[in-house]
């Protein structure tokens, strides 16, 4: 009878559980049982897992097999188990020292010929690992850059079976090894595609597939947009455009996450870990450091947005846009069911999907942009075209977009159609992404001081009664937003959220505290409503 064990981790979401892989060999009819709830593609790692060994060079055991998973009350799920099932079979054979592989951590896939191949969710398998004390990991060798994050935690990288083997046995090295045979295509995937063919572009480096970079300065006239994008930026504001097709909704958008300062070391490592999950990490670079860009088409479903799928969820796109930017575009378009699905997120910074097979928390700490056309034809209020649609179709349409989502967000800036001026004017070139995010840092680093000796961090962030508490702002400031709340312009929320755009509009300013002009920024963009404070503090 020979026994063996060693250890791989199971995703719940983006979190790890470690698992203790066991197999058992005992006198009998050769056969291959896996126990532990295993998923379909796991089941499956039965013919997978005998086909590598085989092919590796090692003699597969002609006994009674039993692979078990514990603990046996969690999911288990993908391929990801391969590596250790075949390295806990080979360790009860004989073939390698069992003691070699009991404190080993094994993350990869087989393929039939004995490749490792990589696997999703290195990153949080390895944080995992390493938080219950595992110092050595091995991992697929396309991925050893991202295991190589995590810190304290010594990484093997492997590219075939055989090589493992030889590692582990202390045996010479097979002849490809040495040779730095490189990997094969199908280990690749186009850059920034994810599984579920999201579009991830990074800010400031190529987007979409194409070679170039977006400039804020590339956006002609939209003078108010831009405060707007600026203010968005400066306190992590949601916003929503509105305006007609061609009038630059998606150009501004585009624009944003260039705005956003880079990612600090430990948002960095929970972007990645996300991202790692989706299977969305672009190849040769392992840490997400710029704020994330999604974009999903205005079909996307309920799970393909929130997350969710068959057997254990999936990271949706708001988890995937976490500390970056999700941008709807035509969001009136969306399924009112998914639109409003987004309203708790908004508030708490993440979402927790229930499914019969386990419950997953997920961060989802997004900046939301919204973009819809005025009416089905895209032409109400128009001066230079003629609207042809229905009172009742334009109050459907806007109705899609709920009142509560809508007052979760904090900016709604009308885009208007370009004149033929602004779009041919050569003289008065329009500020660029670095003169503009220089500012966004600036108020950034404001509002840091001020929050240093609290959990947040940005204005967005401050609950209501703490900023109006702790932060008052100048007598009289907020006499016009509290007789808007009056009159039923405003709710509580709204109020609140009017006081932290003040904030913002004021960390800009360099003013020591919101004055009345900046709360009247702040309810213009609140209510899109002009007051005579934005475009005339605005910038070109």
């Amino acid at each position: 009878m020979g026994f063996a064990r060693t250890c791989s981790v199971a995703l719940v979401g983006v979190e790890g559980v470690v698992v203790e892989v066991q197999a058992d060999l005992e006198p009998g009819v050769a056969a291959f049982t896996l126990v532990g709830l295993p998923d379909k593609s796991l089941v499956e790692s039965r013919d997978r897992v005998r086909a590598a060994v085989v092919n590796a060079g090692a003699d597969w055991p002609q006994k009674k097999l039993t692979v078990g998973l514990s603990p046996a009350s969690v999911p288990k799920s993908g391929s990801g188990f391969d590596l250790s099932v075949a390295c806990a079979v080979l360790g009860a054979a004989e073939r390698i020292d069992p003691q070699a592989i009991a404190d080993l951590m094994m993350i990869g896939e087989l393929g039939l010929d004995g490749r490792v191949r990589p696997v999703r969710g290195v990153l949080p398998a390895v944080l995992a690992a390493a938080d219950s004390g595992y110092r050595r990991v091995v991992v697929p060798a396309q991925t050893v850059g991202e295991a190589s994050l995590v810190p304290d935690v010594t990484v093997i990288g492997v590219r075939t079976l055989r090589e493992l083997i030889a590692v582990l046995s202390d045996e010479p090295l097979p002849e490809e090894t040495l040779r730095g045979e490189p990997d094969r295509p199908d280990h690749e995937r186009p850059a920034g595609r994810g599984l579920t063919g999201l579009s991830l572009p990074v800010a400031g480096d190529a987007w979409d597939g194409k070679s170039r970079t977006v400039d804020l300065a590339e956006v002609a006239g939209q003078r108010g947009a831009r405060k707007a994008l600026e203010v968005a930026a400066a306190g992590r504001h949601h916003i929503f455009l509105s305006g007609p097709p061609g009038a630059g909704k998606t150009m501004l958008a585009e624009r944003l996450p260039g705005l956003l300062p880079p990612l600090s070391p430990e948002e960095s490592l929970e972007v990645t870990a996300v991202h790692s999950v989706a299977g969305t990490l672009p190849p040769g670079r392992p840490l997400v450091d710029r704020p994330p860009y999604c974009a999903p088409h205005h079909s996307a479903t309920m799970a393909a947005l929130i997350g969710g799928g068959t057997g254990l969820p999936h990271p949706g796109a708001v988890s995937v846009a976490h500390r970056g930017v999700l941008f709807l575009d035509e969001a009136a378009e969306c399924g009112t069911r998914v639109l409003d699905a987004m309203r708790q997120p908004l508030e708490s910074g993440h979402v927790v999907v229930a499914r019969a097979s386990g419950m997953m928390r997920m961060p989802a700490d997004f900046l939301l942009v919204l973009a819809a056309n005025p009416c089905p034809c895209g032409q109400h209020g128009m001066r230079s075209a003629v609207c042809e649609c229905r009172p009742s179709s334009i109050r459907r349409y806007r109705a899609r977009l709920s009142g509560p989502l809508l007052d979760r967000v904090d900016l709604r800036v009308p885009v208007q159609p370009l004149t033929r001026s602004e779009l041919t004017a050569l003289g008065n070139a329009a500020e660029n992404t670095e003169t503009v995010a220089a500012r966004v840092r600036g108020a950034r680093d404001r509002a840091a001081a001020r929050y240093a000796d609290t959990p947040w961090r940005t204005n967005s962030e401050v609950p209501g009664h703490v900023l109006r508490t702790r932060w008052p702002v100048a007598s009289g400031a907020l006499s016009e937003a509290e007789a808007d709340m009056e009159r039923g312009a405003l709710t509580a929320r709204g109020l609140d959220r009017v006081l932290r755009v003040a904030w913002t509009v004021a960390d800009l300013a360099g003013h020591g505290c919101p004055t009345a002009c900046d709360v009247r920024a702040a309810l213009e963009f609140r209510t899109g409503v002009e007051r005579g404070a934005v475009h005339s503090r605005g910038r070109p």
